[in-house]
């Protein structure tokens, strides 16, 4: 399974990305084959467990919907996927299988699909794709092609749980982090960063990472933590954030559109801002770890449980000037 997907990433990355293809693809393999993650295998067996493809999917819906319902062996089925959780991102639906994932990531999509350019015909890049949900979605959108990039190989595996059934699908994952795609790359007619950029140290330079993937006039659409306030307010916590380690800059909207101004955007607007609930982010028996309802303080769910506000996120559309 994994050298077929290695040879179609390699027969994919040339025309996503030139030159730098070669070198997306070598890491990747590195990844993998040199330095592989110790359930690799595990990993490995559950998806080459579940039925052979292809078979109808539906990308269309909230519900990444794969196969018809009673297709196959339910147990064998459920077994299977069972074998890829923790399912964060999502929903998807197997024969019929609901995998309820911790995040309602169709809700986020809801968010940000109707300010979208019409994504029939564009290059897109999904950069920290988690299972690779929002991908298939715009895939499902008309995208002529999609590469999602995170580092996480049990996120690739999910991917490819969903990839054995719809392989033409024009949808890429490689197991990278933004830092590693080759520079300068303006190939991207639109790039998604959506959970990432309040994980980096430096935020203005993963926005002009961003910038530099896109082609001149691309579209970002930028979606992450945020506080109220006006262009002046940013929040660096001094420990944890709603029990995260690696939370570093939440700024408010205005402050927001200030750094991405100066890293090169315009027509720079926020068409989406909401608090987090604990009904869109949640524990679930697909994923049966601590979620956003332990994360915050139990007397008073509008702060975080280290006592700062509680989870609210912005959706940011701009343009590369």
């Amino acid at each position: 399974m994994l050298d077929t997907y290695l040879n179609e990433l390699d027969a994919a990355l040339p025309s996503l990305l030139g030159e730098g293809g070669a070198q997306v693809a070598a890491l990747t393999r590195h990844r993998l084959l040199d330095k592989p993650h110790g359930d690799l295998p595990r990993w490995h067996d559950a998806v080459t467990a579940l039925p052979p493809g292809p078979a109808p999917c539906r990308l269309d819906r909230d519900r990444v919907t794969i196969g018809e319902p009673g297709a196959v062996d339910p147990e064998v089925l459920d077994a299977a996927l069972r074998g890829l959780m923790p399912w964060r991102k999502g929903p998807f639906e197997f024969f019929g299988t609901h995998i309820d994932t911790e995040w309602r990531s169709d809700w986020k999509w809801q968010r940000v699909a109707p300010h979208l350019s019409d994504l029939r015909g564009r290059r897109v890049l999904d950069v920290g794709c988690g299972s690779g949900y929002h991908g298939w979605r715009m895939a499902g959108a008309g995208a002529a092609q999609v590469l999602g990039i995170d580092p996480t190989v049990l996120f690739l595996m999910q991917y490819l749980a969903v990839k054995r059934f719809t392989p033409e699908t024009p949808f890429w994952f490689a197991p990278l982090r933004m830092e590693e795609l080759p520079a300068g790359l303006a190939a991207f007619d639109t790039v998604f960063s959506m959970g990432v950029l309040y994980h980096r140290r430096s935020p203005l330079d993963h926005l002009l990472e961003l910038r530099d993937a896109l082609r001149p006039g691309g579209e970002l659409v930028l979606e992450t933590l945020v506080v109220e306030g006006d262009e002046r307010a940013v929040l660096m916590p001094e420990g944890r954030y709603a029990a995260m380690r690696n939370v570093f800059f939440l700024p408010s909207t205005e402050h927001l559109a200030v750094w991405l101004r100066r890293c090169g955007f315009d027509r720079v607007r926020c068409v989406d801002e909401c608090v987090t609930t604990v009904d869109e982010q949640r524990a679930t028996d697909w994923m049966r770890f601590q979620s956003l309802p332990d994360f915050l303080d139990p007397d008073d769910p509008t702060r975080s449980r280290e006592g700062y506000p509680a989870p609210r996120r912005a959706v940011m559309i701009a343009r590369k000037a």
